[in-house]
């Protein structure tokens, strides 16, 4: 005759079974988010470029002048190749950051629009002025998305006429800059090497004629 007063072996064994694989599920649940998550972040955060690490290098080089008027200055801790930012000249042809191939340069995003990037452009355009040469040169990129005009007649009626005219009026180049985490504001400034690698960033103004400013630029583009 049967005890019923006792379980039977099956049922306890089946009892042990579930939480065992429902801890499967969620292992295998969690492996599987991490890959997919783990796949996603390389794909925001991708690899330096190693031909960027001479850039990294200058910038830690440098790193000590960035003080003073310069001292917001962020300076390359990572190999980081820019984007080739598509914008137009003076005369509306077609320009990218290849053209200054070979060259340091300084760009710079501004519009009529922000304050701080109108006040900054009489110290970009003495920068210019200065340190303007085969080895340097200002490219800032104006991205008002109206009136054409207006940046041109506030030029010249600041009279900055060093500072070459470019300009960007779909702003692609400020969104460029933003996706790899270069540009949360106006104005921004990026310091570029010759093969087009980031030797640092500046987010808001600058004293870019400063005494601070040019020893920082004069040691950038030293050969």
């Amino acid at each position: 005759m049967n005890d019923d007063s006792h379980e039977s072996p099956a049922p306890r064994r089946a009892s042990r079974r579930v939480p065992i694989i429902l801890a499967a599920i969620l292992v295998g649940a969690a492996a599987g988010f991490a890959g997919v998550y783990g796949i996603a972040a390389l794909k925001r955060n991708p690899p330096g470029d190693p031909a960027c690490r001479p850039a990294v290098d200058l910038a830690q080089k440098i790193a000590p002048l960035a003080k003073g008027e310069v001292a917001a200055l962020t300076m390359a801790t990572a190999p980081l190749r820019l984007p080739q930012l598509a914008f137009a000249d003076g005369a509306g042809q077609p320009k990218t950051l290849s053209d200054w191939r070979g060259k340091t340069i300084l760009v710079n995003l501004w519009a009529t629009w922000c304050v701080p990037c109108r006040k900054e452009m009489p110290a970009l355009d003495n920068l210019q002025g200065k340190l303007g040469s085969e080895r340097f040169e200002v490219v800032a990129i104006n991205i008002d998305t109206r009136d054409p005009d207006k940046p041109k007649n506030f030029l010249k009626d600041a009279g900055l006429a060093r500072l070459g005219y470019f300009a960007d009026p779909n702003a692609k180049v400020f969104q460029d800059l933003k996706a790899v985490g270069r540009a949360l504001g106006m104005p921004t400034s990026v310091l570029v090497d010759g093969t087009g690698c980031e030797i640092a960033t500046i987010a808001g103004p600058a004293e870019w004629d400063s005494s601070d400013a040019l020893t920082l630029i004069d040691a950038a583009t030293a050969r």
